[in-house]
C-alpha cells in the first residue's frame, strides 16, 4: 500500500544543517510550505513523506539561519571608503551633512545597493538606526523580499544640519506616518519601530513622546547609546546621570528598547540592561575605533546581544566579517586577561548573528533558528571549498573561515530571492549601472 505523500512548496535535499543547538547534522532535508519549515528529516525519510513542486538539491551546502543585521544605515550606504581614516568628530563633520544632501532618488539607490550587499552577504533580515526619505526605502526593502525594521531619524536640538532636525511633535508625526503604511506589510516582513538618533540631538520631550507612542503600538525604539565619551559627559554634565541612568529617570524603559552600541557602560548601567531585558546590538568593526564593549559581563547577566555592522559607511555589511573581529577583539581585551582562550566561542558568536539578532528585531518567535513551525528564513553556504572544507569542526570553520561570498542560495519567508548567487528580486546589473553613474558624476 502506497503512501500518499505531503504536498510542500519547496525541499531542499540532502544538505547539512546548523542546528538550534549549533552543532551540524548531515544528509538532511528541509521542507517548506506556506513560508514555514513544516519539516526536517533525514534526506530518506523526508522524500518517502513530502513532495513539492520546487526542489534545491542540497548536496555540498549547509543550510543554516540567515544572519541579522541589527544596527545599519541605509542612508549611508553612499559613503563607502568616505569616513576611514578622518580625524574626529565624523558624525558632525561628514555623516549628518552627508544625510542632509539626500533626496528620494539617492535614498532609493541607497537602499538598493544596501538591499544587494545584504542578500548576499547572508543577511536576511535587518533593523535600520533610523533615517530620511524612509518611505522610499520601504519600498525598496518590500520589493527585495528582506525582513527588516526601518524608522525615522528622530532629531529636534544640538549642532546639526537644519535639514536633519525637526520640532519635537513632526519626529513623531513622521515615524507615525510611516508605521501606519508599512508596518507588519508583505506577510510581517516589514516592521516600523521609533528612534532616538542620540541623547545629545533629542531633548526630553522627545525621548518620552518616542517611547510613549511606540509603547501604545507595541512596536520597538532604536537609538545610539553609549557610543562616544562626550555622549556619556553630557548626560553626567547635564543630568548628573550616565545615559541609561537617565533613560530610566524618565521612566521610559522597556524590554522593546534596542539599545545600538552600548559601549562605555557602568555597572549600574548593565544592571539597567538587565533589570529592562534591553536588547543590546555591538558593531565591532566601527566600535574598535570608539571603545571595547564589556560583553562577557553582559552574558553573564543574561542580557541579549545582537550583532550588527553600522552600515557600509563603517567597512560594508558582511556580519562574517564582524564576527571574526568580534572575536579577535574579545580575545585580545578580556580573554588574555583572563587566560581565557574562548571567551567568545564560534556558538555564541553565531547566537549573536542569528537568534541574538531575531530577538533585538522582535521576531525570536518564529526566526533566527532552523526549527519546525518557524519561518523558512535560511542562507545555503557552498561548503565544499579548499577554505572550508575538509575541517575538525564546521562550527568553527563558519566563524573562522566563512565569508560572503560563499553563500550562494538565500531564502525568506519560504521565498528563494537569491539561487546560485543570482538575486531574483532585484535587478543588480541596473543597481550597480546607476550606482557607477551617481559617482562618476560625484567626481567629475
Amino acid at each position: 500500500m502506497s503512501i500518499q505523500k505531503q504536498t510542500c512548496d519547496l525541499i531542499i535535499q540532502n544538505c547539512s544543517i546548523l542546528t538550534k543547538d549549533y552543532t551540524i547534522l548531515e544528509n538532511q532535508s528541509i521542507a517548506i510550505c506556506e513560508g514555514k519549515i513544516v519539516a526536517i528529516e533525514d534526506a530518506f525519510t523526508l522524500a518517502n513523506t513530502y513532495t513539492a513542486s520546487s526542489i534545491r538539491d542540497g548536496a555540498h551546502k549547509l543550510y543554516m539561519p540567515g544572519l541579522v543585521d541589527a544596527h545599519m544605515h541605509t542612508n549611508q550606504q553612499l559613503l563607502r571608503g568616505r569616513i576611514m581614516d578622518e580625524l574626529p568628530m565624523i558624525w558632525t563633520r561628514i555623516m549628518l551633512p552627508y544625510e542632509s544632501s539626500l533626496t528620494s532618488d539617492t535614498v532609493e539607490l541607497s537602499a538598493q545597493l544596501a538591499a544587494l550587499e545584504m542578500i548576499k552577504s547572508g543577511t536576511t533580515a535587518f533593523a535600520d538606526a533610523g533615517g530620511s526619505f524612509m518611505d522610499t526605502a520601504a519600498t525598496v526593502y518590500l520589493q527585495s523580499g528582506l525582513r527588516g525594521v526601518l524608522t525615522y531619524s528622530t532629531i529636534d536640538q544640538g549642532n546639526v544640519p537644519d535639514a536633519m532636525k525637526t520640532s519635537t511633535k513632526e519626529a513623531t508625526r513622521r515615524t507615525k506616518a510611516l508605521y501606519d503604511a508599512y508596518h507588519l506589510k508583505n506577510d510581517g516582513l516589514l516592521q516600523v519601530f521609533f528612534s532616538l538618533r542620540s541623547i545629545l540631538s533629542c531633548s526630553p520631550e522627545l525621548i518620552q513622546e518616542t517611547f510613549g507612542i511606540a509603547s501604545e503600538l507595541d512596536t520597538g525604539v532604536h537609538a545610539h547609546m553609549n557610543e562616544y565619551g562626550n555622549e556619556v559627559n553630557y548626560c553626567l554634565e547635564h543630568f548628573k546621570m550616565r545615559p541609561l541612568e537617565y533613560l530610566e529617570s524618565l521612566g521610559v524603559l522597556g524590554t522593546h528598547f534596542l539599545s545600538a552600541h552600548s559601549l562605555m557602560l557602568s555597572e549600574a548601567e548593565k544592571s539597567i540592561l538587565a533589570q529592562y531585558n534591553i536588547k543590546v546590538a555591538h558593531c565591532p568593526f566601527s566600535n574598535c575605533g570608539k571603545a571595547v564593549p564589556p560583553t562577557p559581563s553582559l552574558l553573564e547577566k543574561g542580557i541579549t546581544v545582537a550583532l550588527g555592522t553600522d552600515g557600509t559607511a563603517h567597512g560594508g555589511m558582511s556580519l562574517w566579517n564582524e564576527m571574526k573581529i568580534f572575536r579577535s577583539v574579545m580575545n585580545v581585551t578580556h580573554g588574555i586577561q583572563t587566560s581565557n582562550p574562548v571567551i567568545m566561542p564560534a556558538k555564541t558568536l553565531l547566537h549573536m548573528a542569528t537568534q541574538g539578532g531575531s530577538e533585538a528585531i522582535k521576531q525570536s518567535h518564529h526566526t533566527g533558528q532552523l526549527t519546525v513551525g518557524y519561518k523558512a528564513d535560511l542562507i545555503g553556504i557552498n561548503i565544499d571549498q579548499p577554505h572550508l572544507y575538509p575541517t575538525h569542526n564546521l562550527v568553527n570553520t563558519l566563524v573562522e573561515s566563512v565569508n560572503a561570498n560563499d553563500v550562494v542560495d538565500m531564502i525568506v519567508n519560504g521565498k528563494l530571492i537569491m539561487k546560485d548567487r543570482h538575486v531574483l528580486t532585484l535587478d543588480e546589473e541596473r543597481i550597480l549601472y546607476h550606482a557607477k553613474k551617481y559617482f562618476s558624476a560625484l567626481n567629475s
